[in-house]
C-alpha cells in the first residue's frame, strides 16, 4: 500500500483494496518549488491536495498583519475547503515554505468518486467529520489555554516545526504577537 492510499484509508475509513487504487489513480503527483503559491486568496480553489513531502502555510492578510491559520506538513490533506466545495473565492492564500510534493486531485475527478464508489459519501462524510472535529480542538485549546499552555502544548506536538520555519508564523498560527512567543520562548529555554 503506497503512503497516500495508507492515508486515503486512515483518512476516509476502510475501502476495499480495488476502490483504494481507483481512488489514488485520480490524483497526480506534483511539485511546487520554495515560495510557489498553491492557492491565492481570492481564486477559486479546484483541487485537494496530500503532502507527500514539505510544507505548506495557509494564512490570510488583514488591513494591518498576515495571520497565519495553519502549516500543513507531510502526511496532511490541504484545501481551501469552502472554495473547493462551495465554489467560491478562497479565503486563504497556501504557498509552499520549501520544496513540496503533493499528489492533487481536480475538482472535476473529486467529484467523479461518487459515481465510482457507492459508498463514497458516507467515507467524505467522515473525512469532513475528521476535519471539523481538528478543527474543534484548535478552537478549544485558544478558548481554554493560556499563550504559554499553548507554546507548551504545540512545542510537545510540533518539535521540528520549531526549527523548518519562521518562529512569526507559529507565533501567529497560536494566536501570540511575536514578542509574546519570545518572551514564552525564552522562559521555557531557560
Amino acid at each position: 500500500m503506497s503512503e497516500l492510499e495508507h492515508y486515503i484509508s486512515s483518512y476516509f475509513g476502510i475501502i476495499n483494496p480495488k476502490e483504494l487504487e481507483l481512488i489514488r489513480s485520480l490524483f497526480k503527483a506534483t511539485t511546487l518549488k520554495k515560495n510557489d503559491y498553491f492557492l491565492k486568496a481570492g481564486k477559486s480553489c479546484d483541487k485537494l491536495s496530500f503532502i507527500q513531502s514539505g510544507m505548506l502555510r495557509i494564512f490570510v492578510n488583514t488591513e494591518d498583519k498576515e495571520v497565519t491559520q495553519w502549516i500543513s506538513t507531510k502526511g496532511y490533506f490541504v484545501t481551501d475547503l469552502s472554495s473547493l466545495v462551495f465554489e467560491s473565492p478562497a479565503r486563504w492564500t497556501i504557498q509552499a515554505l520549501c520544496d513540496t510534493d503533493l499528489f492533487t486531485i481536480h475538482r472535476d475527478d473529486y467529484n467523479k468518486i461518487g459515481k465510482l464508489i457507492p459508498q463514497w459519501f458516507e467515507l467524505e462524510k467522515l473525512f469532513i467529520a475528521r476535519c471539523f472535529t481538528i478543527l474543534e480542538d484548535r478552537i478549544f485549546t485558544h478558548l481554554s489555554m493560556s499563550a504559554e499552555e499553548r507554546y507548551h502544548f504545540f512545542f510537545e506536538n510540533n518539535k521540528e516545526l520549531f526549527n523548518q520555519v519562521p518562529l512569526q508564523y507559529i507565533a501567529s498560527m497560536l494566536g501570540m504577537t511575536p514578542e509574546t512567543f519570545s518572551r514564552i520562548r525564552k522562559k521555557s529555554i531557560s
